[in-house]
């Protein structure tokens, strides 16, 4: 069904999971508001019992100054809870370093001195890659471990996202932002560049595999 489309992706997350919920949360206070102001606006509309001589009413004047902000804590409470989650980083196990360029990414495993890479959009048609977001080099990932990522840019301003693991991180030249990881579960995981960086801004996807740490210790290894 496209309606189905529009929704988020499925989450591979425990902070993705907490974005849907608040996400969900917010819009059943947006339906409730618009719900209500719908009602009033048609039982104001049909009811013919008005009186032009009542100027006030202090219950109601209450009622409409006080729950506004009420609703706005609802809100607010659960958005700071998720803006210092995405912020925290707590006893990361591996650090990775992302440099973003016009227009390829490049990955350093800092905790290992032989492990740096670069990462090209596959430019062949088989059908067994994904077209424009299959890469040469996989970014490979233990999952249920918190990882942290530190990105930069050599160039321009890029952005390196991936929508399913809720990241969204600026890579700006001569900055190092960072941001944590966490998957939940093994499998590969998409994402592209969402900062206009030049002509071929549509050509610089990611892609990362998520595997048990036995495998990665393997593959770091055999790299």
């Amino acid at each position: 069904m496209n309606w189905m489309k529009l929704s988020f992706q499925n989450s591979n997350s425990p902070l993705m999971e907490q974005l849907i919920f608040f996400h969900d949360h917010t819009i059943f206070i947006i339906i409730m508001i618009m719900s209500t102001i719908t009602y009033m606006m048609i039982f104001i509309m049909n009811n013919k019992f008005i009186n032009i001589k009542i100027s006030e009413n202090q219950m109601i004047e209450f009622i409409w100054t006080t729950t506004p902000p009420i609703i706005l804590i609802f809100i607010a409470m659960p958005s700071l809870h998720l803006l210092y989650l995405m912020d925290e980083i707590k006893c990361p196990i591996l650090t990775i370093k992302i440099f973003g360029h016009q227009w390829f990414w490049s990955y350093e495993y800092s905790d290992f001195s032989n492990i740096e890479f670069e990462s090209y959009m596959i430019n062949n048609l088989n059908k067994e890659n994904f077209r424009l977001i299959e890469v040469d080099n996989k970014t490979i990932i233990p999952y249920k471990f918190n990882i942290r990522l530190l990105i930069s840019s050599d160039d321009v301003i890029h952005s390196w996202t991936i929508p399913s693991l809720a990241i969204k991180m600026d890579a700006i030249p001569g900055r190092m932002n960072q941001i944590n990881l966490f998957m939940n579960r093994p499998g590969l995981y998409f994402g592209q560049c969402s900062e206009i960086c030049g002509i071929n801004h549509s050509f610089m996807p990611i892609q990362i595999e998520s595997i048990n740490l036995n495998k990665f210790i393997y593959w770091i290894k055999n790299f």
